[in-house]
């Protein structure tokens, strides 16, 4: 398999000369859904170690497996989001393998009849430049269990509370050709997911793994041998297993070695991967149809019922706030990245009354909203301020009633109360209403004029000055003179 011409900046430079990364993800994103997949137990984090394992979960003799409606569906309205082929008809297989914490020895997933087909997801890399990632398909399967070694010294344990939990496994094409856009493609992808409520992206939770296959290659030549990084849980240690095990397969080539196909481990510590066991490929799993379980059917008006009731998409929701409410890609795509955050955004431009600027919302969310949030761990749309504030805040900057610099010190004492009221009633109780009167300007630009003769022959030499002679009417005002008034009356004041 050959690729297209390879993007210079992409490429890695090796001793004996430059070399590209080709990278394909496996997400195993866990279905949101109160129950598991084939049975009844319940799926929330944080029980007490098996808790929440039925029968079937522990693989107890003559327990059968009974299809959950409600994943298939999250699994088809996922393949509706990524633009992909619904199978009306797809087949559970028997994935056969032992570990400790797989108690029937086998999971049920699907391998060559998956529930969703090929697809593609558009990937923006910065606010001007994307790409597109292929799906080659997606599947569903069952969760293993987990087992623990570091409560003892001599003993492991096995918490079975995940053994059947609902997983999708979304398999991409090779189509990633840099860190970057493997980190960009699972932010995005997290995304969409969110959007969809089909999965809630929680890595720290283990709700969305990535296994990384990496590979490398001269420019323009056939793929290279690949190896898979197993179970990476952060985007920015995805960023770093690819950079880490890339120059690691270079370093090998260059000494004239050879690359074995195989599943290693990232140790983000160590900031090295290392080997974990030889690749497996399918025959190595015996797959054969679960004889427990008939095939999946359904038709189109199922799918089609799903598809009417899919959410705004983030591409679609970006494209709409740049043509509707005048947003540069930039505070589109960061608007947009979190559903949440989009709907505190359009709750507030459409507050009314009112027909605030939508840019300005914009500003200020992304801006200083998002900065005081941040110091409290925290998204603009999860603080207490709220989307009638925001709107109030902009709406008295539009009317002239304060300045944007008022408004910093408005949004202070907002921060500062957990029950401040809108922004005009503080504006009103602290008197910081901006002062319009350019009677009152005019004096006190004739108090600064006249007791600063020397600056202003600098002034005049050098209209640059000028900056200084506001700033000492804005103090003398408290801040609250109209910017643009006292610009226009201290230059005429002083002829510039």
């Amino acid at each position: 398999m050959t690729a297209t011409a390879s993007d210079p900046k992409n490429l890695i430079r090796g001793a004996t000369g430059d070399w590209e990364v080709v990278i394909g993800m496996e997400i195993h994103a866990q279905v949101t859904s109160k129950s598991k997949l084939f049975s009844g137990a319940a799926t929330g984090f944080g029980a007490e170690p098996n808790a929440q394992v039925s029968l079937v979960d522990a693989a107890m003799p003559g327990m059968l497996p009974v299809i959950n409606a409600f994943c298939v569906a999250q699994a088809v309205r996922t393949g509706l989001g990524l633009k992909a082929a619904i199978n009306k008809r797809s087949v559970f297989d028997r994935k056969n393998y032992f570990y400790p914490d797989l108690p029937q020895g086998y999971q049920i997933s699907q391998y060559k009849y998956p529930i969703v087909g090929e697809g593609a997801v558009t990937v923006d890399l910065t606010p001007t430049e994307s790409f597109t990632v292929g799906v080659e398909r997606l599947h569903l399967e069952q969760d293993a269990g987990k087992s623990i070694h570091d409560q003892s010294p001599v003993s492991s344990f096995v918490d079975l509370n995940r053994s059947g939990v609902a997983l999708m496994e979304i398999v991409s094409k090779p189509d990633m050709r840099s860190a970057d856009e493997a980190k960009a493609y699972v932010t995005k992808l997290r995304t969409i997911l969110r959007y969809l409520g089909t999965c809630d992206g929680d890595m720290e939770k283990g709700n969305l793994r990535a296994d990384v296959n990496v590979s490398v290659r001269r420019p323009g030549e056939p793929l290279g041998t690949r190896c898979e990084i197993k179970n990476v849980n952060s985007i920015r240690f995805i960023g770093q297993a690819v950079d880490t095990e890339a120059r690691r397969q270079i370093a090998i080539l260059e000494d004239g070695g050879s690359i074995d196909q195989e599943t290693r481990l990232f140790d983000p510590g160590r900031g090295e991967t290392r080997s974990m066991r030889s690749k497996e490929e399918a025959h190595d799993y015996r797959y054969f149809p679960d004889p427990d379980l008939l095939p999946l059917e359904f038709d189109d008006v199922f799918i089609d019922d799903l598809a009417a009731a899919l959410p705004e998409l983030p591409d679609a929701k970006k494209a709409r706030f740049i043509a509707a409410y005048g947003l540069s890609a930039y505070d589109a795509s960061v608007l947009v990245a979190e559903r949440a955050l989009a709907d505190y955004y359009e709750a507030a431009v459409k507050v009314a009354p009112g027909r605030r600027d939508p840019k300005l919302v914009a500003n200020w969310i992304t801006g200083d909203i998002a900065a005081y949030a941040n110091t409290q761990g925290l998204s603009a749309q999860d603080t207490h301020i709220s989307p009638e504030q925001v709107a109030d805040l902009v709406d008295l900057i539009a009317d002239n009633t304060i300045s944007g610099k008022i408004a910093k010190d408005v949004l202070l004492l907002m921060v500062g109360d957990e029950k401040a009221s809108l922004p005009r009633a503080i504006v009103d109780k602290h008197n910081l209403k901006q002062v319009t009167d350019t009677g009152a300007i005019e004096a006190a630009v004739d108090a600064i004029v006249a007791g600063n003769p020397d600056k202003v022959a600098q002034a005049q030499a050098k209209p640059t000055m000028l900056g200084w002679f506001v700033g000492q009417v804005m103090k003398s005002t408290g801040g609250k003179a109209n910017p643009q008034a006292v610009n226009e009356i201290l230059k005429a004041k002083l002829g510039i």
